[in-house]
């Protein structure tokens, strides 16, 4: 039978050094994604959520054996083909895109980097996908709004055709009519592309909106791993669980009911 899990974490421990103390970013950690779902991954800040993508990625180092991609260990080196399977859209967009290159030059650089030919129709396509056009292939970012440097971020991501795309936070930079508009794309993009996703986030209204399963994190461990539906029925079995979602209900309820009227925690 064939492995039905895109990515696996088996036992993931990640430890940095600073100076002659050690923090223990994440411990003990197991999880597995099938593909073609959206897995969230919640949590206060420093409880190790974009340690665990970074991990994943190869952008920081992981245990042999820790992580397994589409059936295959990952070694501490990533080979260019695993890297193009795999993309990442980082939190600020702003920050993530060259200041100096237009959106053209930046679309392009993957494709000279993997050496894949037909550039110019790979970018007018990358740019539709992500609802731009030809007004914005010659802009810099700063030239553009947040929503739409986070639509050059995403099609930068997708122009390698990657079955993975890991999203650390890549709507909290934003105003929340921008977030709905971002997360119906990513959802479009999941839906056409088939895609396996990883998406990190704080906030669980937005992960309720995304997301097919949860996984809650706190102090670099995984705290409960829930289905949405579960999730947006309050069937959160741990109290640190029940804690967030009850937070999230009351800090975020106007919010969440402005950006997803249809969707509740």
């Amino acid at each position: 039978m064939a492995n039905p899990w895109m990515i696996e974490v088996d036992r993931l421990n990640v430890t940095f050094a600073s100076g002659a103390r050690k923090i223990v970013a994440l411990r003990d950690l197991s999880f597995a994604v099938a593909e073609g779902r959206t897995f969230g991954i919640v949590g206060e800040s420093g409880s190790g959520k974009s340690t665990i993508l970074k991990t994943i990625a190869g952008l920081i180092e992981a245990p042999p054996g820790a992580i397994r991609v589409d059936g295959r260990a990952m070694g501490l080196t990533r080979s260019k083909a695993d890297r193009r399977f795999m993309q990442f859209v980082f939190q600020d967009p702003y920050a993530s895109l060259h200041p100096r290159q237009t959106v053209d030059r930046i679309l392009r650089e993957p494709l000279a980097i993997h050496a894949i030919g037909r550039a110019d129709e790979a970018v007018k396509a990358a740019l539709a996908d992500v609802g731009l056009d030809a007004r914005h292939r010659f802009r810099y970012p700063h030239q553009l709004s947040g929503g739409q440097r986070q639509r050059v971020a995403i099609a930068r991501a997708l122009i390698l055709s990657p079955g993975i795309l890991l999203l650390d936070e890549p709507t909290s930079a934003l105003d929340v009519s921008v977030q709905a508009e971002i997360l119906n794309l990513l959802a479009r993009l999941r839906q056409s592309r088939a895609l396996t996703t990883v998406f990190v986030s704080h906030d669980l209204a937005v992960v309720a909106h995304l997301c097919d399963d949860v996984a809650i994190m706190q102090h670099g461990r995984l705290v409960e791993t829930l289905a949405v539906a579960r999730l947006r029925k309050g069937e959160a079995t741990q109290a640190y669980s029940r804690e967030l979602l009850q937070a999230s209900r009351g800090y975020s309820r106007a919010e969440a009911t402005l950006a997803f009227p249809t969707e509740s925690v």
